[in-house]
């Protein structure tokens, strides 16, 4: 399956159906779910559902719908969300520390989510050694040891602009490939490097253009 060119587009909807779908369980009132009623819910036509779920394969049936129970599994499977995903975290700024404390808690009390901040780490000596949420905010020089031990492949960039082209090198320098970064600027990776950009200072002034005169 990882051979086949899955779209952008595609990989960002899968999320998507899999919160409908992790809803209707917890509701627990059905047990089917039609592409109608999860494209309503997705925000997407019903033949966009079909479109995207048939590259990983035949999940439901014409005029039944999906087996929520079954799809849902599915899609936890193929986004890996079936397993603890190790997670470091640079920059222990007030973002840096939310994130921390709001990714430990939730892994503690969501037995089904396994996005798990693992080490954290901060170029600021008075940080280094506070604890946040149970883990020790360590020096970036102890990225490429701490991505080894812990087996660390995604990571989140929460430093100013003039150091996060610096945190990214180290990063991808310790073999850590996914990122998700919030420094507003442009970085440069590797080819096989997957990188996130979320520039909230951006999408408000892309907001803002919608404020009545």
């Amino acid at each position: 399956m990882r051979t086949k060119k899955i779209s952008a587009a595609v990989v960002r909807r899968l999320p998507i159906y899999l919160r409908v779908l992790e809803e209707a369980t917890r509701d627990g009132d059905k047990e089917l779910m039609s592409s109608q009623e999860l494209g309503e819910k997705a925000g997407v036509s019903p033949a966009l559902v079909r479109k995207d779920l048939a590259w990983f394969g035949e999940f439901g049936k014409q005029g039944v719908g999906y087996d929520i129970e079954t799809l849902r599994t599915e899609l936890r499977r193929i986004l890996h969300l079936d397993r603890d995903i190790p997670i470091a975290l640079v920059g222990v700024g007030s973002l840096g520390e939310a994130l921390v404390r709001y990714f430990r808690r939730r892994y503690s009390l969501d037995p089904g989510f396994h996005l798990n901040i693992v080490a954290v780490f901060d170029a600021d000596p008075e940080k280094q050694g506070q604890d946040i949420e149970g883990l020790p905010v360590q020096a970036p020089e102890l990225i490429p040891e701490r991505a080894k031990e812990l087996g660390i492949r995604m990571a989140i960039v929460a430093v100013p602009p003039d150091a996060a082209q610096m945190v990214v090198d180290a990063l991808v320098g310790a073999g850590i490939r996914l990122l998700f970064n919030f420094a507003p600027v442009k970085l440069t990776v590797p080819e096989d490097v997957h990188i996130i950009n979320a520039d909230l200072s951006l999408e408000l002034q892309r907001l803002a253009y919608y404020l009545e005169d």
